[in-house]
Parts: structure tokens; C-alpha cells; sequence
């Protein structure tokens, strides 16, 4: 091919000749008179010794390729490099003749050397090559110790062996674990401590939040000070002493895989390419994401393969099934263990499974993890250690659930892999805590088993399941913990969680959070009400709480809908969590009229502090305003209506569970966010009239009095939901306190607020906006099973199709979708 072409095929020829054997016939010139061969190394020795020969790294060699191979026309061999390893050599077509020594009338060459077919210069190349045991083995003793890239952390170092050069290896990590600290443990280790180049690829994180955490990992610093931009003079030396680092970060936007895979040919001496992030739910803002995984996990893997560099990605999930279709060279795995000092991480291979797992100390305030000891590994052909524990059932379970837990058999449901999954990591790592904490939702699952593929591999797992119930209801369950479980007062759940009666205030959390807080909700909330040129009134006197409209402020006035479709049967049904507790989960069973489907469970994230965008609010004294003839836009407070009449069965009535305490004459009181979505509801003719208003006491409106402290809110979970841990709940927990400080319940509870109608107003919003987000679901043709709460819903959808009018994501307003099959309990729900 002429020299053009082969400069455009540079890398996929090199990579013929390296791993093939096969050289490449390249041609420059109208008269072809500059002729070379791109070839492996064996037709040169001395080219493996760099400072020998003229050598080139491969993306340098490719900008001047046409002089290179006039040069090596000439007679001067250029070597060509993948970083500073030899790889092909460009030798003159007759120096190759001359050295060829096998016969051309056989194509025979001497015992013990690589087998070719005569080459012919008037070819393309040449056939593939065979190399003897003798020369791999040569090539093992002679390459010296392996000089990977490493995390930095010992036990996990000692696991992996270090980062394999023309690999993918896949981080998976559930959000909040951490996963993305582990790329850049690697990323530091390589470029700061080692000062070997890294590709930074961010598809999530961007270059400041990067240089944040790793400025937090090696200085102790707090992330979350770090992201308000007050560094210490010792972090301020620190950042200009880390200026000068190999460190290429890429956080453009559609980052893609193959963006990635056009950049990194271009980086001279790159060692390492981190990929920070895939994300498993889809987002329309970022390319690496969703469906699209699988295809970027192949781009990514032939990158690794084609410049020879391991290629680290981080994915936020550890579903088996997505991890399966993503099929990487080696997979960390990263699961919480039940002491939150520990994190297991589990060190797998494509071909061979589990090879090693060590425990990790997160410190996710400083970004980044510590090392905390080695992990016991079973390994294969010792005596006895695959059966040091546990009791034949549950070894037997765990074998016969392996094709399910590694990906290579689909059908169980989540909730059920990981719980085998579970066990067998307890097993493997001799763990009789876990193997004790297991027991009650292993006992469980065997008592009620889903439906399973009618294969070998699920009737063996039938049959498991089938022993494992038979021995726990005999009574020869083994105890693995000598602390027996106790039964425990009944706990809330995804679709009925009541709460208490108190409003989970304690003395001092009215005080303002100390400096250097991971996030000072409270002050925010106080700054955002103090900066409104309404002059709010925060505190109502303790004299006048006794009349006027306050007496007539409930708890009911949120509006939350408490529904379950009329033709679906909610059962409460007894449950025992992991740590063996005792509690009740709600199960849903659908009818047969319903059609095929599965139960598509919806978390909303963060309902409340998204209301406060802009939730309708009186900031000063609401005054007695009495019957109205319309509702008046300019106004807010609390409104005395009828109960208007809702015909639909497939949804819940717009005011929720305000219904069911109506006055002596069918009346209830409503905050504003409810009076205005009764009034959008008759307007696009869901209701008959607008209900009559037969009393009010309101004030001038104002929806932008808690935007300021919504917008820190949101600014501050999209960061810390990334880093998770500690700080992150830190930040829910001031969170909830600063927004139930705006109505504490306790007389003796001391608080910068005392406005029920605000928090009222606030909770109502979120409650409507649950509601019809839901409503345009079910008019576009999807069935609602349950409603609750102001974040919670339950649909009949097809496997893994959530409705389109919800966003999948972390942000405010975007929610969490799971699936679950028919007859299963609801699970948890989680923030």
C-alpha cells in the first residue's frame, strides 16, 4: 500500500505485525521508489534496544511517516514505539531479502524459530506467524517484571497485580460508594507518583471538581471546603506544585467512546486511560450512558488492545446483567460491607472469575480511599478451603446460582442475584457474619422462589433453592452468630411510610452549622429568607399561635396521596432484613385482566427541596381575606373549599389524603399550591367547576422567597451525591432539619422559624408535583398501581421501561426506576 494509506492504518498494522507476525509492504513515490517493510521484530533483534536505531513513539511516527520511510528506503531501519516499549520496525525491502535464511523452495526455516511462508515484495504482506511454547516462554523470562500502572493501595495492588497494558478493566460500584475515587487513586499513582502520562476522560465529573479531589487526597483536605474555593496556603502550595503533572484531563462535552479512542493515539508516552464515568441509567446529556454502554465498552477495549495501555473505566452500577453486556477484561467490583469503615473490593477475570479481593477504608471527605488489609481469596486446588464454611445447602446454592450471579445466565431478579451473589462472596472470603446477616433473606427467597428458566443451570438452581428451604423449615438452619434474632416493632416502607408524630427535631439543631460544614442548610435557608425585599415575617409571636389561621394548619394539609388501584390487592406481608430484623413490606398483586408486565417501582430524588424552586408563599402576616369569588393569583395562604368530585379509578383524587378528614360539612382547608392545581385541572377539563371558597386567610405571593436556598441545594447534591458517604449524609441530614425547623411541633424546641404555612405550603407543592407528574403518565396510556408519599410510585410496564415522562437520574426531579416481578414485596426505598 502506498505510504498515505499505511500512515492512516499505522496503529492496525503495527498491531499485525506484533501480534500476527506479518509485514506490511508500503511504496512512496509516482515511480514507487522508496519501498519498505513494516515488520515484527524478529526480522531485526538490535531493534528491540532503543538507543540503537532511530525510534519513534507510534502517534509522532504517524505526523512524519513519509520521511520515516524514506529514510528506512535509504537503509536507516526506524524503530517504531508504543510509549517506550519497541514494537515494528521499518526496514529496506532488500535488507529483508538479504537476512530471510528460510528455503524458498519450502518455506522450511530452522527448528525452534518462527515459522513463515516466503515473502514476496511484490505483496501486501505476509501470512500469519507462529510462534513455538519456547519463544513465549522466552519472551516471559526476558521481559522482566511486569511495570503496570498501580492504585497506590497496597491490598488492592497486591489483588489486581497491577493494571494489565492492553486490558479493559471496569470499576463497578454502586452511586455513593465511591467508585470514581478508585480512577483517580490510579490516576494519582501513576501521574503524580510514578510521572507517567494519564488520559482523564470525565464524562460526569469535570476538570475543577478533578483537581478538588485530588487536591483533597493528597493534602487531608475537606472535599466539600475545597469546592467553595477556600484552600489553605499549604493546599495553595500544593496545587502550584502539581501544575507541572503528566495529567491530561478530557471533560468536553459528548464525550464519547470514540472521541476517546481518536485522542489518546495523539498523547506521546500515555500509560494509563481513566474513564470517569459510565453511567447505567440513560441521560440524554451524556453519550457514555444507558444503552449505549456495550458499544463503548468494545470502542474501549480496542483501545487498550490497539496502543497497548490498560484502560481503567468507572461504572455506577453493580448489576450483574449490565455488567455481563459491558464483558471487561477484568472487573473491580466495589460492595459495602455492615461496618461503614469497610468497603469489599473484588478483583475478577473474564475467564477465570474471582483471582483475588481486599477491604478498603473509605475516607470519602478527603476523596479517596485507605488501605485496610487483605481479604482472604479461596483458592482453587487447596484442601478444604472452599468448604471451611457453611453447610453443604448453601454451597450447593451458591454453585448452582454462579451462572446467574457472573452474568452468563439471565432471568433472576435483581434482589435475588445480588443476595446469591452475597453468599458466595461469604463463603469465599470465610466471612460468618455475612453468611449470619444472609440467612433470613436467603430463607426467604427459598421459601418463595420466582419462576426460573426451564434449562439445566434453572432447574439445578430450582433444586437448590428447593434443599435450602427444606433445611430451614426443619429447623436445621446452622447458626452462624450466636446472636439470636429478636422480633422488632414494625418499620415504614416504600409505599406506607407514616412517620411519627413528632417532627424528629432535637435541642441544638436550631443552631447554625460551624464553619467548614459540608453544607450549612440551616444558614442558607435564614440568608435566602433575610435577602427578600418582602421583609418576611420567619416567626409568628408565641401569643398569637392560638388564633387567627394557625389553630387551622394540619399535618393533612400536604395533600400526600395514600392510593393503591382499586382492582390491585395490597397485602401486608412479614419480612426479615439482612440484619435480621423484623418488618412488613407491602405486596402488590395485579390481576391477569393487566396483561403481561412487571412492577416499575419510581423514587423521586429530593421532593422537597426541588418544591422550593418555586412554591407559593404569603412571606408576611396572612390576614383574614374570608370568602372569595375566584382565586386571586396575586395571593397565597389558606383556602376553606368543598371536596370536588373525581371520577377517575385510575388515579388518586387531586387532594390526596385531605379527603378523608373533611369538616361537619364536607370542607377541608387547602394550601395555595393545591387551590392552583385544582384550577389547572378545570382548565383543561379534568374537573367540572372550581371549588367554592368559602373562607381564606392569605397574604401577597411570593415563589421565589426559599429559590435561592433550592438552588445551593441542588449545586451542593450533585456534588456530594458523587462522593457519597459521610458527607453526603451529613448534607440530607441538615437538610431535613433546616426545612422541619420551619415548623417545629415541641413548645420547648427553639427555632429561627415558626410559619406552618410555609412548610405546609412547601410539602404541598411537592405533593402536586408527585401527583401530576404521575397524572400525564397514566393519561399517556400507562397503568398506576400505587401512589404514595411525595416521592413513591408504582406502575404495570414492560420489562425495563419506565414512563417517558419521568427523567431517570440523581438530580432533583429526576428518580430512580427498579423493576420488580409480579408477587414480589416492595422494597425499601432509597435516597
Amino acid at each position: 500500500m502506498n505510504a498515505t494509506e499505511a500512515r492512516n492504518a499505522l496503529y492496525a498494522l503495527v498491531k499485525r505485525a506484533e501480534e500476527d507476525g506479518r509485514t506490511t509492504l508500503i511504496y512512496k513515490g509516482q515511480k514507487r521508489q522508496d519501498r519498505v517493510l513494516l515488520a515484527p521484530l524478529d526480522l531485526l533483534p538490535a531493534a528491540r534496544k532503543t538507543e540503537v536505531l532511530p525510534s519513534h513513539v507510534l502517534s509522532a511516527a504517524q505526523k512524519d511517516f513519509g520521511d520515516l520511510v524514506a529514510r528506512a528506503a535509504q537503509g536507516q531501519p526506524q524503530v517504531l514505539l508504543r510509549n517506550t516499549t519497541p514494537v515494528a520496525v521499518l526496514l529496506p525491502v532488500d535488507a529483508v531479502s538479504a537476512t530471510h535464511s528460510s528455503d524458498p523452495a519450502t518455506g522450511a526455516a530452522p527448528e525452534g524459530c518462527a515459522v513463515n511462508s516466503p515473502r514476496n515484495p511484490e505483496r501486501d504482506s505476509a501470512p500469519r506467524r507462529l510462534a513455538t511454547l519456547g519463544d513465549a516462554i522466552g519472551a516471559v523470562l526476558t521481559s522482566g517484571q511486569a511495570a503496570g500502572p498501580l492504585f497506590g493501595l497496597s491490598g488492592l495492588d497486591a489483588a489486581t497485580g497491577g493494571l494489565p497494558s492492553g486490558r479493559l478493566t471496569l470499576v463497578a460500584a454502586a452511586p455513593n460508594v465511591g467508585g470514581s475515587l478508585l480512577g483517580l487513586a490510579a490516576a494519582r499513582q501513576t501521574a503524580l507518583v510514578d510521572g507517567r502520562k494519564v488520559l482523564y476522560a470525565a464524562s460526569g465529573p469535570n476538570r475543577a471538581d478533578i483537581m478538588r479531589r485530588i487536591l483533597a487526597a493528597e493534602t487531608g483536605g475537606d472535599y466539600p471546603r475545597l469546592k467553595q474555593g477556600r484552600l489553605t496556603t499549604r493546599e495553595q502550595q500544593v496545587a502550584q506544585q502539581l501544575v507541572q503533572a503528566p495529567l491530561l484531563i478530557d471533560d468536553g462535552s459528548d464525550l464519547t467512546a470514540e472521541a476517546i479512542a481518536e485522542t489518546a493515539p495523539h498523547v506521546k508516552d500515555l500509560a494509563l486511560v481513566v474513564v470517569d464515568r459510565l453511567q447505567a441509567a440513560r441521560s440524554a446529556r451524556l453519550p457514555l450512558s444507558g444503552e449505549r454502554l456495550p458499544d463503548a465498552s468494545q470502542v474501549l477495549a480496542s483501545l487498550a488492545r490497539t496502543l497497548h495501555v490498560p484502560v481503567l473505566a468507572i461504572i455506577d452500577s453493580d448489576d450483574p446483567a449490565l455488567l455481563s453486556l459491558l464483558d471487561a477484561d477484568v472487573l473491580v467490583t466495589l460492595a459495602p460491607t455492615k461496618d461503614p469503615t469497610k468497603v469489599q473490593v473484588t478483583v475478577a477475570e473474564r475467564d477465570f472469575g474471582a483471582i483475588g479481593s481486599a477491604y478498603l477504608q473509605p475516607d470519602l471527605l478527603h476523596a479517596r480511599f485507605l488501605d485496610a488489609g487483605a481479604a482472604p481469596v479461596d483458592r482453587a486446588g487447596v484442601e478444604g478451603s472452599a468448604r471451611s464454611l457453611g453447610r453443604a445447602v448453601e454451597q450447593e446454592l451458591a454453585e448452582a446460582a454462579l451462572p446467574y450471579t457472573s452474568g452468563a445466565q439471565q432471568g433472576l431478579p435483581a434482589s435475588l442475584t445480588h443476595v446469591l451473589a452475597a453468599l458466595r462472596t461469604a463463603l469465599t472470603n470465610h466471612d460468618p457474619e455475612a453468611l449470619a446477616e444472609l440467612e433470613p433473606s436467603l430463607a426467604e427467597a427459598a421459601a418463595a422462589p420466582p419462576h426460573l428458566p426451564d434449562t439445566a443451570e434453572g432447574r439445578r438452581l430450582a433444586a437448590a433453592l428447593q434443599s435450602y428451604n427444606t433445611a430451614a423449615s426443619t429447623g436445621t438452619t446452622e447458626q452462624h452468630d450466636a446472636a439470636a434474632v429478636q422480633p422488632t416493632a414494625d418499620s415504614g416502607h416504600v409505599l406506607d411510610d407514616e412517620g411519627d408524630d413528632g417532627d424528629g427535631l432535637e435541642p441544638g439543631d436550631e443552631e447554625d452549622e460551624p464553619e467548614g460544614a459540608v453544607f450549612p442548610a440551616l444558614r442558607i435557608l435564614k440568608e435566602a429568607v433575610a435577602r427578600s425585599k418582602m421583609h418576611p415575617i420567619p416567626v409568628i409571636r408565641t401569643e398569637e399561635r392560638d388564633s387567627g389561621p394557625w389553630p387551622l394548619i394540619s399535618e393533612d394539609m400536604d395533600g400526600e396521596p395514600r392510593w393503591v388501584h382499586p382492582d390491585v390487592t395490597l397485602t401486608r406481608v412479614p419480612h426479615i432484613k439482612a440484619n435480621g430484623k423484623r418488618v412488613r413490606r407491602d405486596q402488590l398483586d395485579v390481576p391477569d385482566s393487566f396483561g403481561e408486565g412487571v412492577l416499575c417501582l419510581i423514587d423521586r430524588n429530593g421532593s422537597y427541596p426541588s418544591a422550593c424552586s418555586a412554591v407559593p408563599l404569603a412571606p408576611n402576616k396572612l390576614l383574614h381575606t374570608g370568602p372569595l369569588d375566584a382565586f386571586d393569583k396575586t395571593q397565597a395562604g389558606i383556602y376553606l373549599i368543598d371536596i370536588p368530585q373525581w371520577n377517575r379509578t385510575d388515579m388518586p383524587h387531586p387532594l390526596g389524603r385531605l379527603i378523608e378528614r373533611p369538616d361537619d360539612q364536607g370542607r377541608v382547608w387547602v394550601t395555595t399550591p393545591h387551590i392552583k392545581q385544582l384550577e389547572k385541572l378545570v382548565r383543561e377539563g379534568h374537573l367540572a367547576a372550581a371549588p367554592t371558597i368559602h373562607d381564606s386567610w392569605t397574604g401577597k405571593a411570593n415563589e421565589s422567597l426559599f429559590k435561592p436556598f433550592y438552588e445551593a441545594t441542588r449545586k451542593a447534591r450533585t456534588e456530594l451525591v458523587q462522593v457519597g458517604g459521610d458527607p453526603y449524609k451529613a448534607y440530607k441530614t441538615r437538610l431535613s432539619i433546616a426545612l422541619r425547623l420551619l415548623w417545629p411541633k415541641r413548645e420547648e424546641q427553639r427555632s429561627p422559624f415558626w410559619r406552618p404555612d410555609w412548610r405546609m405550603s412547601m410539602v404541598a407543592e411537592a405533593s402536586v408535583r408527585h401527583w401530576s407528574v404521575a397524572f400525564r403518565a397514566v393519561q399517556e396510556g400507562h397503568t398506576l398501581l400505587a401512589l404514595r408519599n411525595v416521592d413513591a410510585a408504582v406502575f404495570w410496564t414492560p420489562p425495563g421501561t419506565p414512563p417517558a415522562t419521568y427523567r431517570i437520574g440523581t438530580g432533583f426531579g429526576e428518580v430512580k426506576a427498579k423493576f420488580i416481578q409480579p408477587g414480589e414485596i416492595i422494597p425499601e426505598g432509597d435516597d
